[in-house]
């Protein structure tokens, strides 16, 4: 089967889909198939739709005075004088 044609809504082939379905409507697909000589529409709707909770890595904050593990490269000598300095602050 291939697919030939993707229509997002209100573009033509989709207008009286999009009255049917309304905002729920996301795409509409043109499918062919070669082997039975047929032509298929698809359509895709949004079916559920919920506000997400963030997950506990994301809630969680560093504080400022939090250590963290930091990894400087060989050779980087400016930034390693920073990062060693800036312990005692």
């Amino acid at each position: 089967m291939i697919t030939r044609l993707k229509l997002k809504p209100g573009q033509k082939g989709t207008k009286a889909l999009s009255e049917k379905y309304g905002d729920a409507l996301v795409s509409v697909r043109y499918r062919y198939d070669e082997a039975s000589r047929t032509c298929i529409k698809t359509v895709e709707l949004i079916v559920d739709k919920k506000e997400l909770t963030p997950s506990r890595k994301q809630q969680q904050k560093i504080e400022d005075e939090t250590v963290v593990p930091v990894r400087i490269a060989y050779g980087e000598k400016q930034l390693g004088k920073m990062a060693r300095n800036s312990r005692n602050i």
